[in-house]
C-alpha cells in the first residue's frame, strides 16, 4: 500500500462517518413531530411539546453547522499539509521526542478549540438561553474553559509525556506500559473524581438534614447499603436542569444530587431516581463498565503498537519525519470505524443496565415515584420522547423513556 492509498482511506473514512451521523440525525430529525406516546402524554401539555419540538429543532440545525465546519476545517487541515506544519514547528522549538509530542498535540488540541469556542459560546448563551435552561455567566464560561486547559496540559500532557517515554525505551512492547499507566489512572478517577475533580468547577456540600436525607440513608439501610456521604452540587450555576449521579468505590462511594433535582423532584421522587442509582452499584455495573473500559484501552494500545511506528503512517498524513505523534493521530483516525463500533456495543450494554437499574429501584423502592420522576426530568429538559430506533441503536446510552415506562410498568 502507498502513502497516497492510505490518505485517500483516511479521507474516506472521515467523510464515510460525517455522512452515516448526518443521515442519522436527519433521520432521528423526521421524528420531531411525531405524536407523542400514550404512556407520555401527561409529560407535555400541548405549549410544552411545541416548545420541546422548536428546541430539538435549533439544536439540529446548530449540530449541522458546527459539525459541518469541523468536517471541513479537518479535510482542510489534510490537503494543505497542516499536520506538517505543525510538527515541523514543533521541532523547530526541540529535537526532544517527548517535548516535540507535547507541542504538536498542544497546538493541535488549543487550535481545535479556539476554533470550535464560537459555536460552545452560541450553543450555551443564545440556544440554552431562548430555552431557559442557560445560568452560566460569561465569568463562569471564560474561567472553565481556562480551568479545561489546564486540566490538559497537568493531565494529559502528563499521561502523553509517560507514553512517548515508554515508546522510547520499550518499542514495540510500549503498550504493555501505557495499558498499565492508563488503567491506573481510569481506577484512581473514578475513585476520587468528586473529591478532586469536581471542587474545580463546582462547590459540593452535605445534604443538610431533614426529611430527605432521612428518607434516603432509611432506605440505604434496608438494602444493606452503606451510605455516609450525600452531597448536593450547585449545578444551577450552570443550568436549569437536573441530574444525579453515583461516583467512587469502597470508602470513596458517594451520591451527588444536583440542587436543581432537590428543587425539581418530591422527596419520594429522588429517593426512587437514588434507588436506581443503587442499582448501578448493586449489579457491579460500575465495575463491569471499568473492566470493560480498561480492556477495550488495552486491545486499542496493542493494535497501536503494531503500526505506529510505521513511517507509512506519517507520509500519508504529509510529514516528512516520522515520530510517534504522527503515527499515533492517523492511527486514531484509522481506527475510527472500530471505536464506533466498541461505542455501539457498550451503548447497548449501558442501556440494559438502565433496565436493571430500574428493575432494582422498582423490587426494593417503588416504581411510581420513579416514573413521575422521569417525566417531571424529562419535561424540564425538553427531552426528545419520540426518537428514532435507529438513533437510539448508535446513540443512545439510556433507553427511549416510554420503553423504561412500559418495563417499569410491567
Amino acid at each position: 500500500m502507498t502513502a497516497n492509498t492510505l490518505f485517500w482511506i483516511i479521507v474516506g473514512i472521515i467523510i464515510i462517518d460525517f455522512l452515516v451521523d448526518k443521515i442519522l440525525d436527519a433521520l432521528n430529525a423526521k421524528h420531531y413531530n411525531d405524536p407523542v406516546p400514550d404512556s407520555l402524554k401527561d409529560v407535555f401539555d400541548e405549549q410544552e411539546y411545541e416548545k420541546s419540538q422548536r428546541y430539538k429543532k435549533s439544536n439540529y440545525k446548530f449540530a449541522m453547522v458546527s459539525s459541518t465546519f469541523s468536517v471541513v476545517v479537518l479535510l482542510l487541515f489534510l490537503f494543505l499539509d497542516g499536520f506538517d506544519f505543525v510538527d515541523t514547528l514543533a521541532r523547530s522549538v526541540s529535537d526532544n521526542a517527548i517535548l516535540i509530542a507535547l507541542i504538536f498535540f498542544g497546538i493541535i488540541m488549543l487550535g481545535s478549540d479556539l476554533l470550535s469556542l464560537p459555536f460552545s459560546w452560541y450553543h450555551t448563551f443564545v440556544i440554552e438561553e431562548k430555552f431557559g435552561f442557560n445560568k452560566t455567566t460569561p465569568k463562569t464560561f471564560i474561567l472553565d474553559k481556562l480551568k479545561g486547559w489546564g486540566m490538559m496540559i497537568v493531565l494529559g500532557g502528563g499521561i502523553l509525556a509517560l507514553i512517548v517515554w515508554f515508546y522510547q525505551f520499550a518499542g514495540g512492547n510500549f503498550w504493555w506500559y501505557a495499558w498499565i499507566l492508563v488503567a491506573a489512572f481510569s481506577i484512581f478517577l473514578n475513585m476520587f473524581y468528586a473529591r478532586l475533580i469536581v471542587p474545580l468547577f463546582n462547590k459540593q456540600t452535605p445534604l443538610s438534614e431533614g426529611s430527605l436525607r432521612n428518607k434516603i440513608e432509611a432506605y440505604a439501610q434496608k438494602e444493606g447499603f452503606t451510605l455516609e456521604k450525600i452531597f448536593v452540587i450547585d449545578g444551577s450555576k450552570r443550568s436549569t436542569k437536573a441530574n444525579a449521579y453515583f461516583s467512587g468505590f469502597g470508602n470513596e462511594k458517594r451520591v451527588t444530587l444536583y440542587d436543581t433535582l432537590i428543587n425539581d423532584l418530591q422527596d419520594e421522587e429522588i429517593v426512587a431516581v437514588l434507588a436506581h442509582e443503587v442499582g448501578h452499584y448493586k449489579k457491579n455495573h460500575i465495575i463491569i463498565n471499568m473492566v470493560i473500559s480498561i480492556l477495550s484501552t488495552g486491545f486499542t494500545l496493542w493494535i497501536l503498537s503494531l503500526f505506529v511506528g510505521n513511517p507509512l503512517l506519517s507520509e500519508a498524513l504529509g510529514v516528512e519525519n516520522p515520530g510517534f505523534h504522527i503515527g499515533l493521530v492517523a492511527f486514531g483516525i484509522l481506527y475510527s470505524p472500530i471505536s464506533e463500533l466498541t461505542g455501539i456495543i457498550m451503548n447497548y450494554l449501558s442501556r440494559k443496565f438502565e433496565y436493571q437499574a430500574d428493575n432494582f429501584a422498582k423490587q426494593t423502592y417503588k416504581a411510581q415515584p420513579l416514573i413521575s420522576g422521569l417525566k417531571k426530568l424529562s419535561k424540564n429538559s425538553l427531552s426528545n420522547l419520540t426518537p428514532h430506533p435507529a438513533y437510539v441503536f448508535v446513540h443512545y446510552s439510556h433507553p427511549p423513556l416510554y420503553k423504561r415506562f412500559r418495563n417499569l410498568e410491567r
